[in-house]
């Protein structure tokens, strides 16, 4: 099995929270995103909002999967965890998600959780997605 770790330089540094931003295994065209929050390089979070958060997470998520040579219209499942109550919060995550995401659409899970990885973090956005075809 071929596997390369991809942890974009613009992003905060996963190494010490024992994680790549994203696993490519070459073997199957398959790209592994971790939870992407908005943090900063300093692992702060960047907004206080929750709109403001997905839209953090958002460019990260985006961000991961163009380095591990991907794209939102490659995105095969996407997880969505949101501090507290999941329904209480569509109205203000789906349509940042349907912005980025475009069409078509993937197999989408929303998931309320307790905590995440920080106290101040109040979204984060994990997926899988198969890489672009490659020019042979």
């Amino acid at each position: 099995m071929s596997i390369e770790r991809i942890n974009p330089p613009a992003l905060y540094d996963g190494a010490p929270h024992g994680l790549s931003h994203a696993t490519i295994d070459h073997d199957t065209g398959l790209v592994f995103v971790s939870g992407q929050v908005d943090w900063d390089r300093e692992y702060q979070v960047r907004h206080t909002t929750l709109a403001e958060q997905t839209e953090g997470a958002a460019r990260n998520l985006i961000a991961v999967l163009e380095a591990a040579g991907s794209s939102v219209e490659q995105i095969l499942q996407l997880r969505v965890y949101v501090r507290g109550e999941i329904g209480e919060h569509l109205e203000t995550v789906a349509p940042i998600l349907v912005r980025h995401l475009g069409l078509p659409r993937p197999a989408l899970t929303g998931i309320g959780v307790a905590s995440l990885a920080s106290p101040d973090t109040l979204v984060e956005i994990e997926a899988v997605a198969k890489r672009r075809a490659q020019n042979v």
